[in-house]
C-alpha cells in the first residue's frame, strides 16, 4: 500500500466517512493513477479535468457516477494532499431527477410469490413492508425487531442515522414464521453463507431480477424499487407526507414529495378545474 493511499484512508476515517464511500473514493483515485501511470500527487489541474472529460465522453459515466469521481478528487486534493488549486475547477454536474418507477399491488404479490428462497422472500417482503434500503434490511438483527411497540429499529442508515420503521402485524407474523422455520445464525436475521456475514446486495438484486423474469414483470426491478413502491403505496393510502418522510429517513421533505408525481391513484382521483366550471365551486377561480 502506497503512502498516499494510507494517508487518504487515515483522513477518511478521521472524518468518519462511511466504509462504502471510502471504497468508492479509493477506487476512483486508483483508476486515475492507472490511467496516467503515475501518482495523483504529480498531476496538474488540467490533467484531472482531462481525465474526467475522457471518462464522461468515452466511458459514458452517468452524472451520479461522475459526481462520485469529483468528490473523491476534491477530497484527495483538498484534504489529503492539501493542494486545493488542483480541485478548484471541479464543479459537480447537474443531476437529472428521474421519476421513480413503482410496482402495482398485484405486481408486488406476483414478485414476492416468485421468490423460492424463504430467506430471500422474507427479506424482500421486509423491504417492501417497511420501506427499507437493501443494506438496512440485510443488517437487521433479532434485537432490531421491537415486538412490544411494533417497530423496526433501523441502525446506521444512510448518513449514519438511526430511525424507526413500521412493523405491520402481517410482517411481524411472517418474521416469526421465518424465524421458526429457518433459525438463522445470530446475530443477523438474514445471514450470508459465511458466519458473521449478511446476505449481499448483489445476491438480493439477482434474486429479484430472476423473480421478475419468472413472473413476467417487464419493469427494471431492483431492491430500491420496493422502497419506492412502499412510499408510493403509502401516499395512495392517504398517509401524511411528513409521516412518510420520517419512516423513509429522508432529510428533506422534497425527496418524499417526489412520490406524488408518480402516484397514479392520487392523480386519477384529482379533479380537473374544467369539471367545476359549471358548478358553484367555479367561484374559487374568480
Amino acid at each position: 500500500m502506497s503512502a498516499l493511499r494510507r494517508r487518504m484512508i487515515r483522513d477518511m476515517k478521521l472524518r468518519n466517512l462511511r466504509p462504502a464511500t471510502q471504497t468508492q473514493y479509493l477506487l476512483c483515485v486508483r483508476k486515475m493513477a492507472e490511467h496516467y501511470c503515475c501518482s495523483p500527487a504529480k498531476l496538474n489541474e488540467q490533467q484531472v479535468l482531462d481525465y474526467l472529460h475522457d471518462a464522461s465522453e468515452r466511458r459514458g459515466l452517468s452524472p451520479s457516477t461522475l459526481t462520485v469521481y469529483m468528490c473523491a478528487f476534491k477530497f484527495l486534493y483538498k484534504v489529503t494532499l492539501r493542494q486545493p488549486e488542483k480541485a478548484s475547477s471541479l464543479i459537480l454536474p447537474q443531476r437529472i431527477h428521474k421519476l421513480p418507477e413503482v410496482l402495482s399491488g398485484t405486481e408486488v404479490q406476483r414478485l414476492l410469490a416468485s421468490i423460492r428462497s424463504h430467506k430471500q422472500r422474507t427479506l424482500a417482503t421486509t423491504m417492501y413492508a417497511a420501506g427499507l434500503r437493501v443494506g438496512e434490511a440485510c443488517r437487521l438483527t433479532v434485537d432490531d425487531i421491537d415486538s412490544q411497540r411494533m417497530l423496526i429499529i433501523v441502525r446506521d442508515g444512510k448518513g449514519g442515522r438511526n430511525r424507526f420503521a413500521m412493523l405491520s402485524n402481517r410482517l411481524h407474523q411472517l418474521l416469526q414464521e421465518y424465524w421458526r422455520a429457518v433459525r438463522p445464525d445470530p446475530p443477523y436475521l438474514f445471514p450470508g453463507q459465511r458466519p458473521g456475514t449478511t446476505l449481499t446486495r448483489s445476491a438480493v438484486q439477482q434474486t429479484l431480477a430472476k423473480a421478475a423474469r419468472q413472473c413476467g414483470i417487464k419493469k427494471h426491478v431492483t431492491p430500491h424499487l420496493l422502497r419506492h413502491t412502499f412510499a408510493c403505496h403509502l401516499l395512495e393510502m392517504g398517509t401524511d407526507t411528513r409521516v412518510i418522510q420520517v419512516v423513509l429517513g429522508h432529510r428533506s421533505i422534497s425527496s418524499t414529495q417526489l412520490y406524488a408525481q408518480v402516484s397514479r391513484g392520487l392523480i386519477s382521483r384529482s379533479m380537473s378545474p374544467l369539471d367545476l366550471l359549471d358548478s358553484e365551486k367555479a367561484k374559487l377561480f374568480g
